[in-house]
């Protein structure tokens, strides 16, 4: 399926929803019916509706039927207004945003509406530090390089600044075009994949001749995201409403129950059934009683012909005298408690962050005692555990290694003097690091460099580069401009081939200017470039660095390149264009034709990077460890990196205090057989304490 999106103009723009969100539960024709039911889900409130029930009927009651309604009728009430005013809050949020005004384009110039009224098709103006009311393909910005940077932050929780690019069909258009350009944007029908957007955008004459672009995530605004360090961005509207990829992931709040709620609700159904055993004793034994002895005494009377139900009275009326078992003030104490919990946390200075000036804040005050109930804390390692702050440290360059002894290769005498004696394999790997990557270069109105980086990797590489005097100063369009050692290299950069969590690897493809030469740079994990490297070449040596960085808590990445024929490229770049424009399946594609291009690469060396431990991290998960939770570390790291950071934050203990096993495989049945030599170990040996690394290529 898919949509097609015409730019600017207005007849196909009600073929889609508005821009109206809507995140409330309830409205207000369902709120009753709907959160009466989902009161009465909960075992222990049936039970109450229930003994209420029986206290209507007078011939059993011992009491007033009101000492028990109105005590329920106020807890329901109760819950009923904490969920009527949670929504109510939704509905007023949502009305802020729906009501907000922005910018659109209509009849060639700007005007202000209602964010709810934007439509597929408006091209949406959006100033810094805005918040991106809906869906965007990203047309123009204000930064001659065609960049913006975003917040992602209550997106994806992620709070480095994203770049996003313009298509290189909108390259050069200015604010007066962006005004008035025409075109159709073919993309998918709305999901809710945050990490993919493949389609694919035509500009009508006479902006450009027809020519169909391929788009990417990259390529995109996304509703909630924030405009940053970029004074304003332009965009087309392709998903709105509640069918933008925010809003198709946006569920219907359900009611959370937490392990003390399912507990309650266990006991009360055991009470319950203790309950019924007491009543049918009990309540067998008086109907006997009755029919045998009562009917004897003078003083109790009884009808011949009683009523079918009257064998139901005495039953009954020991429930009734049960009913205490089960207090209905529990509910109102635990609510009251739950609201307290919650402000406690709200009130505790322990965990306010002064840095940010951010106090702690419980959004769910039902489920707050949760906290005491965590078993296992499941964390990422880059940004979680690490500060995410990427130097470089080392590097292996043709089988000589940089910053052994120092443990800073940019003071390595050796390296600096390599780079002053214009050595070919030292400046074909500067050059991969200050060229293979998505990084942009700001030049301040000083005349300073700064770098505005997706990946942090990719920042500590080209400052690196530059501190070696390989400096890329200027990145436009598709060109690209180095300077080195007082020379000005300029390159054309052909293609760029994106890194994906399955090939581990980007590369690009440029060619030099003055030469005419056209080049492959390649960058990834080892065991995605070293593979690829010509026959005959040794890489022993590089994958000795490997291991020994790895052994130090060193980020890794090889690097590699070789020189293209310009027919080779062209064939390539044909199958590449292709398979970038497929609407169905384009990942795969594209990695199919990427496969054709990288291979005989020449390696040219492994680069190591430090991501230092945030403050505390060892302490707080000692701390963890001892109260008794699991701790496990997830990362896409060398297994050996992960080791030695884990040994670092004290999430494993070196031997003799523990034993640390590994779960390794590349198949179902190799981790099969090592989860049963792993547990044979542990038959074995269970003194000490027991650590996993697990491994699955």
């Amino acid at each position: 399926m898919k949509r097609f999106v015409y730019i600017n103009d207005e007849s196909y723009q009600n073929d889609y929803c508005d821009n109206q969100i809507s995140n409330t539960k309830y409205t207000l024709w369902n709120f009753l019916p709907k959160n009466l039911w989902e009161q009465f889900r909960r075992f222990m409130n049936q039970y109450f509706l229930l003994i209420a029930c029986l206290q209507l009927w007078s011939l059993i009651t011992p009491v007033n039927p009101a000492s028990t309604w109105g005590p329920l009728i106020v807890i329901f009430a109760v819950s009923a207004t904490k969920e009527a005013w949670d929504d109510y809050n939704r509905y007023i949020s949502d009305k802020q945003a729906n009501e907000k005004k922005v910018w659109i384009v209509k009849n060639g110039a700007r005007k202000h509406i209602r964010a709810q009224d934007i439509r597929v098709g408006n091209i949406v103006w959006i100033r810094e530090n805005e918040e991106v009311p809906c869906d965007l393909v990203l047309t123009g910005t204000s930064e001659p390089q065609g960049i913006c940077h975003v917040e992602t932050a209550a997106l994806d929780g992620e709070i480095d600044l994203k770049t996003r690019v313009i298509p290189t069909t909108c390259i050069g258009l200015d604010s007066e075009q962006l005004h008035k350009i025409k075109g159709v944007i073919e993309c998918p029908i709305p999901d809710k994949d945050i990490r993919r957007f493949d389609a694919n955008i035509r500009l009508f004459p006479p902006f450009i001749d027809n020519d169909i672009c391929p788009l990417t995530i990259n390529n995109t605004l996304l509703q909630s995201c924030y405009l940053r360090n970029t004074e304003w961005a332009c965009g087309v509207a392709v998903y709105t409403g509640n069918e933008t990829k925010l809003g198709m992931s946006r569920g219907v709040p359900e009611p959370k129950l937490t392990a003390m709620d399912a507990m309650i609700d266990k006991l009360t159904g055991a009470i319950f059934l203790f309950q019924l055993a007491v009543v049918v004793v009990l309540g067998s034994a008086g109907n006997v009683w009755k029919d045998t002895e009562a009917r004897k005494q003078w003083y109790v009377k009884y009808d011949d012909d009683e009523p079918w139900y009257q064998i139901l009275v005495i039953p009954l009326r020991f429930e009734l005298l049960c009913s205490i078992m089960i207090p209905i003030s529990i509910k109102v104490s635990l609510d009251f408690v739950k609201s307290m919990y919650a402000k406690f946390i709200d009130w505790d200075e322990e965990i306010y962050d002064q840095e940010t000036d951010t106090p702690a804040h419980a959004a769910n005050t039902a489920i707050s005692e949760d906290l005491g109930q965590v078993e296992y804390i499941l964390t990422d390692k880059t940004g979680t555990l690490t500060e995410n702050k990427m130097i470089f440290r080392r590097c292996c360059i043709a089988g000589t290694l940089y910053g052994n002894e120092s443990g800073d290769a940019l003071k390595d005498i050796e390296l600096l003097n390599a780079v002053a004696d214009n050595s070919p394999h030292v400046i074909k790997f500067l050059t991969v690091m200050a060229l293979c990557n998505t990084v942009i270069p700001i030049k301040s109105p000083s005349g300073t460099i700064s770098y505005k980086a997706q990946s942090q990797d990719e920042d500590a590489l080209v400052n690196a580069a530059s501190n070696l005097h390989v400096v890329l100063v200027s990145k436009n369009g598709n060109n690209a401009e180095i300077h080195f050692n007082r020379r000005v290299i300029q390159y054309e950069i052909l293609d760029i081939l994106e890194f994906t969590s399955d090939r581990k690897r980007m590369s690009i493809v440029i060619s030099d200017s003055q030469s005419g030469k056209i080049f492959l740079l390649s960058k990834g994990a080892d065991e995605a470039i070293l593979p690829l490297a010509y026959c005959g070449q040794q890489i022993k040596t590089f994958v000795d660095a490997v291991d020994k960085y790895a052994q130090l808590g060193l980020r890794t990445l090889c690097l590699g390149w070789r020189e293209l024929s310009l027919e080779e490229y062209l064939e390539w770049s044909r199958l590449f264009k292709e398979a970038n424009s497929a609407l169905v399946d384009r990942e795969w594609k594209v990695a199919e034709v990427c496969q054709k291009l990288e291979h005989t690469l020449d390696i040219l060396g492994i680069s190591a990077i430090e991501d230092r431990l945030q403050d505390g991290v060892p302490e707080t998960i000692e701390i963890l460890r001892q109260s008794g939770i699991n701790f496990w570390m997830l990362t896409g790291d060398k297994q050996s990196t992960a080791i030695q950071i884990a040994l670092l934050c004290n999430l494993i203990s070196s031997e003799p205090k523990g034993q640390l096993l590994y779960i390794n495989g590349k198949t179902e049945d190799e981790v099969a057989r090592s989860l049963e030599r792993v547990l044979l170990t542990m038959r074995i040996t269970s003194s000490e304490p027991k650590f996993f690394a697990w491994s699955r290529s």
